[in-house]
């Protein structure tokens, strides 16, 4: 079951389509407003993203550069701005497609539909082996080279999730802490830092000279598979 973010400050609309998302299968998560929006981002982790561009506090274009930061979730704007430059703008922001309100629950339907076929290749790899261990990021399963389950803590699964589904790629700090803790969360400097001592000792052949979660220093870091 896929799961949809429904961002819209129009209580009726916004309604709306989580009946009809929801009517046809979806799991559906909302949000009035775009920090709300983020924060749900962050910690649901939704699999496509409907968004309205005229909202109150932040706007849907900032929005999208909060998303763009740290994913790659499809992104489909909704809006009554139906001039060229408007689509342009939000399109180069990092937005999938484009809705002009009013519109057909049918057609905005076909487009979820085909914005969720688009990102499931690079979704598809829900196992991720090396060496010394397997990941089953569905089931949330970590195992050992000879099978034995290895335990990690809920954050700890949060954190080695987004890194490797991001395999190669340089994830800033401020990229994991909006990912597992959300985009207004402040924590100790240092936090990130124990986690990932702690996944090493569990998921590095050597603790002290890792060899899949690499530190970049003074930006993040990255998953070497």
């Amino acid at each position: 079951m896929s799961t949809i973010l429904v961002v819209e400050d129009e209580t009726p609309l916004r309604r709306a389509l989580t009946v009809n998302l929801a009517a046809r299968g979806y799991d559906v998560i909302d949000a009035p407003d775009g920090e709300t929006a983020l924060q749900r981002a962050a910690s649901e982790n939704p699999d496509l993203v409907l968004l309205d561009l005229g909202l109150p506090g932040i706007d849907g274009l900032e929005v999208i550069a909060g998303l763009r930061g740290w994913t790659s979730v499809p992104i489909i704007v909704l809006t009554v701005r139906d001039d060229q430059r408007s689509k342009v703008i939000a399109l180069d922001a990092g937005a999938d497609d484009y809705v002009t309100k009013p519109f057909g629950m049918d057609e905005l339907l076909a487009r979820v539909r085909v914005a969720l076929r688009r990102a499931r290749p690079g979704e598809d790899h829900r196992t991720v082996t090396t060496g010394h261990w397997t990941l089953d990021l569905a089931d949330r399963r970590a195992t050992d080279a000879g099978g034995g389950v290895i335990r990690l803590t809920p954050t700890e699964w949060a954190l080695v999730d987004h890194l490797v589904r991001h395999p190669e790629r340089l994830v800033t700090q401020r990229q994991l802490i909006t990912a597992v803790w959300g985009p207004t969360y402040d924590p100790d400097p240092n936090l990130l830092r124990v986690h990932l001592t702690h996944i090493r000792k569990k998921l590095e052949p050597d603790a002290a000279r890792p060899r899949y979660f690499i530190t970049e220093p003074g930006l993040g870091y990255r998953f070497v598979p």
